[in-house]
Parts: C-alpha cells; structure tokens; sequence
C-alpha cells in the first residue's frame, strides 16, 4: 500500500480547499474598512507607514548611486 493514492489525495484536497476558504475570510476581516465615510486609524497607519518605507528605500537608493 503507498502513501500517494486516490483515497489520501482526495482527503489532500478537502484539507487544502477549506483552509484556503479559511484564510480569505481571516484575511478579508483584518483589512482596513471605511467606516461612516471616513477610512479608520489602522488604514491611515498602513498607509503612512508606506509612505515613510517608500522615502526611505528612495533617498538610500539615491544615496548609494552617488
């Protein structure tokens, strides 16, 4: 009897299927929302916190060409 068969790769691919449906939904609730009209704090957080790594990479990128 083997490892690879089709009763454990049928089993294989239930597992996978629900665990990426798990993870979208896990992913799609700690996504930033607009609530009432205005984004919140942690979307104004990621937001900034790229701004600021984006200025970073480009003055050291900059920085090293010269």
């Amino acid at each position: 009897m083997s490892i690879v068969n089709r009763r454990n790769a049928i089993v294989g691919w239930i597992v996978w299927t629900v665990t990426k449906d798990v993870a979208k939904r896990k992913a799609k609730s700690a996504v930033p929302t607009v609530e009432g009209g205005r984004p919140n704090k942690s979307l104004w957080a990621v937001a900034i916190a790229g701004v600021v790594g984006a200025l970073t990479f480009w003055r050291a990128h900059r920085e090293s060409d010269s």
